[in-house]
């Protein structure tokens, strides 16, 4: 079996990480209540297609804490060695107990989960969030990088600058509790994930990150220049760059999304969109490439990322995707792209 073996360092943390860093939100039921048989497939590939230590990011929000039960027992049942496996847990977001008849955090996300989440960002329930995810995980498997999940959303449901603020202090709170963890020596690194990249850089002049994860905002679709630039000022800075959702909710393989909002090709507003994506499809029907193969490696191709985070809830596909990482696409195809104005023609790095 083809196996992913290289490591590159997540910045100056000095955790070493596999191109493929895997998500595991489906693990958590997201959208489908996943048999237990399947996610025993999905843990047993990322041994199977990744060189150890596998890297995997993970949330209480997912499942409302169901994810990281599921990980931490089916780590425990395959008896991987904790040196084996690096968790990444998002936290802010707390488990408690289900009083309706369906979750409220999320409704419609999540399927067959048991209990309710609550949103806990500040200094003590940042720290709440974690002893629950250490409790979830069971002793044997602790996360070794944390970060405060989604702070951009925080942000954006203030109803005033005063209350904007307000939650800005908390966020900040919240990391000086997790600053502490790492000063304590009980975490290795903190860092930041957003799908607004513009919190990442406003959250990155107040607090020195030791990586940060960047949603939907570097993708063959979206890289514009200042993106760019700021990856490459957080390179130089020592801070580790993981890429994630680099289909844009998977609209540039064909779904119905376009970061997580439903587009109709009918729609007015939508119609350069979908005209790009056509465009990007014919060409890759005349080199013969997979969309996502495409997806895939621009989302890497930046010296500055470390790795791209993928989630997926079929086991075959995760091989496939170890492929890609380690194939090359045929000669002529990333000019192509450039000519006919699919990317950035200044992108230097394909």
């Amino acid at each position: 079996m083809i196996k992913l073996t290289q490591k590159k360092s997540l910045g100056n943390t000095g955790i070493n990480v596999a191109p493929i860093i895997y998500g595991t939100s489906y693990l958590g039921n997201l959208y489908a209540e996943i048999p237990e048989e399947t996610k025993l497939e999905i843990v047993r590939k990322w041994f199977e297609c990744t060189g150890r230590p596998v890297v995997i990011d993970s949330a209480g929000k997912y499942g409302a804490g169901l994810a990281l039960e599921i990980i931490g027992r089916l780590l425990d049942r395959e008896k991987i060695d904790p040196a084996d496996v690096i968790i990444s847990n998002k936290l802010g977001w707390y488990r408690v107990p289900l009083k309706t008849s369906e979750p409220t955090f999320e409704p419609g996300a999540w399927v067959g989960i048991h209990h309710d989440a609550v949103q806990k960002i500040s200094y003590e329930g940042i720290l709440d969030c974690w002893s629950q995810g250490r409790q979830l995980l069971g002793n044997k498997y602790q996360a070794a990088m944390l970060s405060v999940h989604d702070p951009d959303e925080y942000l954006q449901a203030s109803s005033s600058a005063a209350d904007r603020q307000k939650r800005l202090k908390d966020i900040l709170e919240a990391y000086r509790a997790l600053f502490e963890l790492k000063d304590q020596g009980r975490v290795k690194a903190i860092g930041i994930g957003s799908k607004d990249w513009l919190v990442i850089k406003e959250l990155s002049g107040l607090l020195d990150f030791d990586w940060v994860m960047i949603a939907n905002k570097f993708t063959l679709y979206h890289h514009p220049k200042e993106i760019v630039e700021f990856m490459e000022q957080l390179y130089q800075k020592g801070s580790g760059i993981i890429n994630s959702a680099v289909f844009n909710a998977g609209f540039l393989t064909g779904g119905s999304f376009f970061d997580y909002v439903r587009v109709g090709e009918e729609d007015p507003a939508y119609a350069d969109l979908f005209r790009w994506r056509k465009k990007f499809h014919e060409i890759c029907r005349n080199f013969g490439v997979n969309p996502s193969a495409a997806c895939i490696k621009f989302g890497i191709s930046h010296p500055a990322i470390t790795g791209i985070a993928l989630n997926t809830s079929q086991p075959g596909k995760m091989e496939e995707n170890v492929r890609i990482i380690l194939s090359d696409l045929p000669a002529g195809f990333w000019k192509a792209l450039k000519d006919n104005g699919i990317i950035d023609p200044e992108y230097k790095y394909v």
